[in-house]
């Protein structure tokens, strides 16, 4: 879309700032990036973006300033080639921009979906992806590179995985993993929506979460992860809300024929009704594996899956939000934040002192029962039909 708005409407012109007005409820500043980090962009080809978002200074409360990375990129290596190279094609990518992150000041990172393999839950097959599988310990090699790079960049770091739980049964989450600035495992998120629609056959690897919304208090403020699917799912959002979280990141892989019309409203949504930043993240590249399925959707069998088309932003509670990343490259997106702007638009739009939360919960006591009916009152004047 950006590219588009460059193409025939100047950047900086009176009509561009309107439009950006209403499409993005006020740009954000351009963020200068250290030498550091360009370098780091040029030399390896990967698109790199910054963004100040505004906040008024408050009288009694320094500002809150965080920079958080968004990390979107392509799978290296062949589907074909041996896993261990596979995962080695991608850490060798991902290292180098986070590396970038860490000398653009970045203070939480955030990685993409299954960032560890290429998306094969379309496949229905089991070898030899499953043994991607990794448990949430020191044990696993993710885990390991993953805690390597947060103590070297001071960054926190959220590592989405495919899960093995040895201790119950070998069972697989979609599970994402929040490494402490330490270097430390902080806990995890397992995903708590799952998709059964077109390719996205997951639940045939997993099913839904047990974590419930787990918000973690880290160093520089209080995240949450809403993985992929659960986006779509506003009360998904809304209790990480509840339960404190000032940024929720949206670890995604989803692809254009499915849901590119929804990518840029709904975490922007999320962001405005629930009163936090969101941090949007999608994976880019079609993945090509070696055998052909079908998902039961009409389609002719296929061994294609994409394109996921990235488009990685940022989103803030005053509706404001970043331009995105790119539909096709490798990327990096820097957003600077001051939290304070979390109380700032609760004092002023009062979404959470107006919710009438003990109705909701009476109400969905009564949905949940078996005999409950539907409150809809008839017009009688109107014939039933025969």
């Amino acid at each position: 879309m950006e590219a588009l708005l460059d193409k025939y409407i100047p950047a900086g012109s009176e009509d561009r700032v309107e439009l950006e007005r209403l499409l993005y409820g006020g740009r954000p500043r351009d963020l200068p990036l250290p030498p550091a980090a360009t370098s780091l962009s040029a030399e390896k080809n990967f698109e790199l973006a910054g963004y100040k978002f505004a906040c008024p200074a408050e009288q009694r409360r320094p500002a809150r300033m965080v920079r958080i990375g968004l990390i979107q990129n392509t799978i290296v290596k062949p589907t074909t080639a041996p896993i261990d190279e596979q995962y080695q094609a991608i850490e060798d990518s991902v290292r180098v921009m986070l590396d970038a992150a860490g000398a653009a000041g970045v203070n939480i990172a955030c990685l993409q979906e299954a960032w560890t393999c290429p998306f094969f839950f379309c496949t229905r097959e089991k070898q030899p992806w499953c043994e991607f599988a990794e448990p949430v310990d020191m044990k696993s090699r993710s885990i390991r590179f993953v805690s390597e790079m947060a103590k070297k960049h001071n960054m926190v770091i959220i590592a989405p995985i495919l899960e093995r739980d040895e201790i119950k049964g070998d069972t697989l989450h979609n599970t994402a993993v929040v490494i402490s600035n330490s270097g430390e495992i902080i806990g995890k998120h397992r995903k708590n929506h799952i998709p059964r629609t077109g390719d996205f056959n997951e639940s045939t690897y997993y099913m839904e979460g047990d974590t419930g919304h787990p918000v973690f208090e880290t160093q520089f403020g209080r995240i949450a992860i809403n993985i992929c699917y659960g986006r779509h799912h506003p009360l998904n959002w809304m209790f990480f809300g509840l339960n404190g979280a000032e940024i929720v990141f949206n670890p995604s892989a989803t692809i254009g024929s499915l849901s590119e019309p929804l990518w840029s409203i709904e975490g922007r949504n999320a962001s405005i009704a629930n009163t936090y930043y969101t941090a949007n993240i999608n994976r880019v590249g079609t993945e090509e594996f070696p055998n052909a399925w079908t998902s039961g959707d009409g389609k002719p069998e296929h061994t294609r899956f994409g394109p996921f088309y990235g488009s990685s932003y940022v989103a803030a509670p005053d509706a404001s939000r970043s331009p995105s990343l790119g539909r096709e490259r490798d990327g990096l997106l820097v957003a600077e934040l001051d939290l304070n702007l979390v109380r700032q638009v609760r004092d002023k739009w009062n979404f959470q002192m107006t919710a009438r939360y003990a109705d909701y919960a009476k109400w969905f006591e009564e949905f949940v029962r078996p005999d409950w009916k539907p409150n809809i009152i008839k017009d009688t004047s109107v014939p039933t039909p025969p």
